[in-house]
């Protein structure tokens, strides 16, 4: 079974991240709209059609997003099932958050790697026509 088929964001914890999204702005070309950060739009070869896109924010060194990971980083991963990739680590000994959000544009669940990194898995909805 193929777990990961892409990266949906890159999310970091700053002191001070309002700077640094200015850093990002003015060095990178990155703008942040607010909150929500920057979304980069890309497309896969055999959907060429979707819309798809990697997130990327900056989020205060404060935030509870991350759980109780102590890394300044978090990726997110795109996968075709969540609930049965999140069954599948489960088997393997992966810690799995037991909570899974469901929103309009996807399930997002939660590991954590050997050295602590609190990783995001996504499963796009696919878009309402």
């Amino acid at each position: 079974m193929a777990r990961v088929r892409g990266i949906g964001g890159v999310f970091f914890k700053s002191g001070n991240h309002e700077a640094l999204r200015e850093w990002y702005a003015k060095h990178l070309g990155i703008v942040s709209d607010g909150d929500s950060g920057a979304m980069f739009k890309w497309t896969q070869p055999d959907s060429p059609a979707e819309d798809n896109v990697t997130a990327w924010c900056i989020f205060p060194a404060s935030t509870k997003y991350f759980g109780e990971s102590k890394s300044s980083f978090m990726l997110n991963y795109v996968v075709d099932d969540l609930h049965d990739t999140l069954k599948a680590l489960r088997e393997e000994g992966v810690w799995v958050d037991p909570k899974v959000d469901e929103y309009d544009y996807g399930k997002f669940g939660w590991i954590m790697d050997p050295d602590g990194n609190r990783i995001e898995l996504w499963e796009p909805l696919p878009k309402k026509s």
